[in-house]
């Protein structure tokens, strides 16, 4: 594996790996990597002769009281991770490299980034969207691989790279859960063992939502509420949201379907966390 810290080096050994007839991977990440961003590697890989993973901490997704100095970093082990995941390229560019002036241009996908984690950050995906936009130019036509466990990112991703016609194939891959259905995250690292033991709270409330549309279930007002019980009936969990909406669109649907995602947010302790799953299941989930 290289690694290249900026965007000159990174074009141009993409640029031979094209001339050599290779497919890109593109698989962004703002590094302290876990099994689920191995997990993308994994799959760029098998797919792809080319694999370019990047690690960068976006100041633009974080809002000023967000943890955007406390996010961990761990950049010796991280790129130990990528070598060994079988990346050939690691693109870890500094904030300079990045945006070496102000960014007056920002990149809005207004529909899909208002609900949901929109209502409590609101100027998030015009962050993440804007920073993909940029990584997407560097990258030039490839595969890039996302995460479903941010399904809103991946909506507004998709929708992005379709509206602004970049030759890039956006590939959604499964989420990632430890043994207990918690899905993986690099924000699970600010919880202490009694706060990682409540934030089961939030697979637990998923299968309870996937278990009532098996037993007949198809009202979402009625599954979303049996969903968020769960999670309030957890004293070390903080509700933010827990909603049923339709999976590509992210709009209301009046009947559950089998397009239909269940999505929650929840603040456990220290930690804001986010999962979601589709209402005909997930099988990290617990029973």
């Amino acid at each position: 594996m290289e690694q290249v810290l900026t965007i000159d080096e990174a074009r141009a050994r993409l640029e031979q790996a094209r001339a050599r007839g290779l497919e890109l991977g593109l698989v962004p990440t703002m590094g302290f990597l876990h099994d689920g961003h191995l997990s993308l590697m994994t799959a760029a890989r098998r797919e792809c002769g080319y694999v370019m993973a990047t690690i960068f901490v976006n100041p633009l997704q974080f809002a000023p009281a967000e943890d955007l100095d406390a996010y961990p970093r761990d950049p010796e082990r991280d790129a130990e991770q990528c070598a060994d995941a079988g990346v050939d390229l690691l693109f870890v560019p500094s904030l300079e490299e990045m945006y070496p002036a102000p960014v007056l241009t920002e990149v809005s996908v207004a529909e899909l980034a208002a609900p949901l984690e929109g209502r409590t950050r609101p100027t998030h995906f015009a962050g993440v969207a804007t920073v993909v936009a940029k990584l997407f130019n560097i990258a030039g036509p490839c595969r890039a691989y996302f995460g479903e466990k941010d399904w809103q990112q991946l909506q507004v991703i998709r929708r992005m790279a379709g509206d602004l016609s970049f030759p890039v194939a956006v590939v959604g891959c499964p989420i990632v859960r430890a043994d207990d259905g918690l899905a993986l995250s690099s924000r699970n690292a600010y919880l202490d063992a009694e706060h990682r033991r409540a934030a089961t709270a939030l697979s637990r409330s998923l299968a309870a939502g996937i278990a009532a549309v098996a037993g007949g279930a198809d009202d979402p007002g009625t599954v979303a509420r049996i969903v968020a019980s769960v999670i309030e009936a957890e004293p070390l969990a903080e509700l933010d949201y827990a909603e049923v909406v339709d999976g590509p669109t992210l709009g209301p649907v009046t009947r559950i379907g089998d397009g239909a995602r269940i999505l929650v947010a929840a603040r456990v302790g220290p930690a804001r966390l986010i999962d979601n799953a589709s209402v005909r299941g997930d099988p990290g989930l617990p029973a």
